[in-house]
């Protein structure tokens, strides 16, 4: 993410935070909660923002905890930050989401993937046949990211072998 990201001079991808928490023991009420005093807590330490740092969702979070969060920042700083609507990415659409984020990283990988085999330069040095037809991958999780990469690298040819 930080490469990808870093590339086209978005403030997006290397940190990580979360609340550690099995959410199956929670409500969806309690969670929101969590939720909001997270974003709370993130934006009086300036540790929020869209040109600071622009959370996502990731294991265990969804375009619903973007849009608790996205809200909770814009009910409290939002009057002194011109561009709070952009303080979370992977919203809901209607909450200023954008189509394709759900799939989107899983085709970065991919994409990125695919124009490092197709560089016939990077394709010698590896000493494989450019291009990824034929190839067969392993695909570290399945979520969200591991699914998206896997179909789009197997309607490319390549051969999905694992799932680890």
């Amino acid at each position: 993410m930080t490469v990808k990201c870093s590339i086209v001079n978005l403030p997006y991808g290397g940190a990580k935070g979360g609340i550690c928490i099995n959410p199956r023991k929670y409500s969806a009420r309690e969670i929101e909660s969590l939720t909001r005093q997270y974003a709370i807590r993130l934006a009086k330490k300036n540790s929020i923002g869209a040109s600071v740092d622009v959370p996502g969702p990731d294991v265990g979070t969804s375009e619903r905890e973007m849009s608790w969060m996205k809200s909770t920042y814009q009910a409290y700083y939002g009057q002194n930050d011109i561009n709070a609507d952009a303080v979370t990415t992977g919203k809901y659409l209607n909450q200023g989401g954008i189509s394709g984020r759900p799939e989107s990283t899983g085709l970065g990988v991919f994409t990125c993937a695919k124009q490092l085999l197709n560089h016939p330069v990077i394709a010698k040095n590896l000493k494989v046949v450019p291009g990824l037809q034929g190839k067969t991958i392993i695909i570290q999780g399945f979520g969200n990211v591991g699914y998206w990469a896997s179909k789009y690298f197997t309607e490319e040819g390549a051969k999905l072998v694992g799932v680890a």
